[in-house]
């Protein structure tokens, strides 16, 4: 048996609709519009909240920045009109009060640190301070390496990280800055100490604030705009979809009517040929030319009964509940049923199939109508112009795959398909036969994607055709 060069995979949505069917569920379609509401809105809000925290922050982080610089340059202006070295070498206190007075009296100063290059404080506003040193303080660290730090605090973060130096000060205030301000000396060479201030601006906390609720604010005006905007095209878009689904639907729906119109009409003009010249045939009163024209008569209206069958079988939904059922005895008597039509033509059959196999889930009525219309097919096309001396069927199952699915072939050694002919061989009411209305393939295929299963089609022009079903086995 040929093995088929591919196998035509059902499509996703006769798959997902046999499952649904079968676990009792209908097959619901995709809605564009929700499914874009709950993205859209994930992702922009998401979006939205990143942009202003992150705008918040760099605006706060700004004016606290401006700020700092501000008090520095201030600080920066007192200290130098005295000697920086000699201010912090040691305790300044007797020396320039008025200097450091200035400091503390500076607008916002809560309190004022001065602090010598070993980290001792060596001057403050809070004279119980004067002398201390405090060894945990990362930001006076930076400082006197040089950086300008600045660090906020409010009463929260202060009571979950509370400092030594920070006594008496968080009790007085819910919020305050630090201000770590590095003091250079005359030739700008080294850091001699460092001046800590404690403010707490009130119109610079009110102003990032302010800044903060209109960019929030910005923040959730430009997502709903965003949302509303990208949802009105997408709306849009969605019922323009819809409008072109359903003319497209009526179309091929006119299409399907105009194909069966076309095929019912090609194919009963044949018969009624043949039927009105046998009923001629049998007004000229000779009995044997009457005997003859009706048994031609009767085989014309069993043909035309036959194409009405499967014009209704196409037609009509594939129902009924699915069983495990045995395909050996079904194929055996399929090939059987045509045995006598071989030997008329001169075809020899052969059935190569085990005495056992395991079952499929199917019907077995609908099975033996897929099998039978294959076989019929395959005595059709050897008995056409191109006909060859010896014809052979095969009817054949095994299974494949670690005994995962089972493959059931019909092949026979006729003139065999074109690429084209193949392309279009599952196609309704497509047909190279002279006596046929293209429906047999595409109901096949139906039923067999109906059990789970895939039909494919291997055949080249000159060398036969093979038809391979695939199942899988009941576990």
């Amino acid at each position: 048996m040929a093995s088929p060069a591919r196998i035509l995979r059902p499509p996703f949505r006769s798959v997902a609709s046999y499952w649904r069917r079968k676990a009792g569920g209908p097959m619901r379609p995709f809605d564009l519009r929700a499914w874009f509401a709950v993205v859209a809105l994930i992702s922009i809000t998401a979006l939205s909240i990143f942009a202003a925290a992150l705008l918040s922050r760099f605006m706060t982080d700004r004016m606290l920045r401006h700020e700092a610089v501000l008090s520095m340059e201030f600080v920066e202006a007192v200290i130098l009109v005295e000697n920086p070295e000699k201010v912090f070498a040691g305790d300044a206190k007797d020396r320039t009060p008025e200097a450091f007075e200035h400091i503390a009296r500076m607008p916002d100063v809560l309190r004022a640190n001065l602090y010598s290059a070993q980290r001792r404080l060596i001057w403050s506003s809070d004279p119980s301070l004067i002398g201390k040193e405090f060894d945990a303080n990362p930001e006076l660290d930076r400082a006197l390496a040089g950086e300008l730090t600045i660090n906020e605090e409010d009463e929260e973060q202060d009571a979950a990280h509370p400092k030594s130096e920070h006594a008496h000060l968080s009790h007085t205030v819910d919020y305050f800055v630090e201000i770590y301000i590095p003091v250079w000396d005359a030739k700008r060479t080294k850091v001699v100490g460092s001046v800590e201030l404690y403010k707490n601006p009130r119109p610079l906390f009110e102003a990032i604030q302010a800044g903060k609720r209109l960019i929030w604010l910005g923040a959730l005006a430009g997502g709903v705009f965003l949302f509303l905007a990208l949802f009105s095209m997408i709306q849009r878009a969605d019922n323009l979809i819809r409008s072109q689904q359903e003319r497209l639907v009526e179309s091929e729906r006119l299409a399907a009517v105009g194909e069966l119109g076309s095929a019912v009409a090609h194919g009963i003009r044949n018969p009624l040929t043949a039927i009105r010249s046998s009923a001629e045939l049998a007004l000229e009163g000779d009995p044997d030319l009457s005997r003859e024209a009706a048994r031609d008569i009767m085989a014309e209206v069993d043909r035309l009964e036959e194409w009405v069958r499967e014009l209704l079988s196409y037609s009509r939904p594939v129902a009924g509940k699915l069983d495990a059922i045995d395909v050996v005895p079904i194929l055996r008597r399929c090939a059987n049923e045509f045995g006598r039509e071989m030997d008329k033509r001169g075809v020899a059959c052969t059935v190569a199939v085990p005495d056992t196999l395991p079952p499929i889930q199917g019907d077995a009525m609908l099975l033996a109508q897929v099998v039978t219309s294959l076989i019929a097919n395959a005595l059709e096309a050897m008995a056409g112009d191109d006909a060859v001396a010896s014809g052979k069927v095969t009817v054949s199952a095994a299974l494949r795959d670690d005994g995962r699915f089972m493959h059931v072939a019909v092949a026979d050694n006729g003139p065999g398909m074109t690429a084209e002919q193949r392309e279009r061989a599952f196609k309704p009411f497509y047909t190279t036969k002279t006596k046929g209305l293209g429906v047999g393939l595409p109901l096949a295929k139906r039923i067999i994607e109906r059990f789970g299963g895939t039909i494919s089609i291997d055949s080249q022009s000159g060398k036969g055709t093979t038809v391979l079903l695939q199942f899988p086995i009941v576990q």
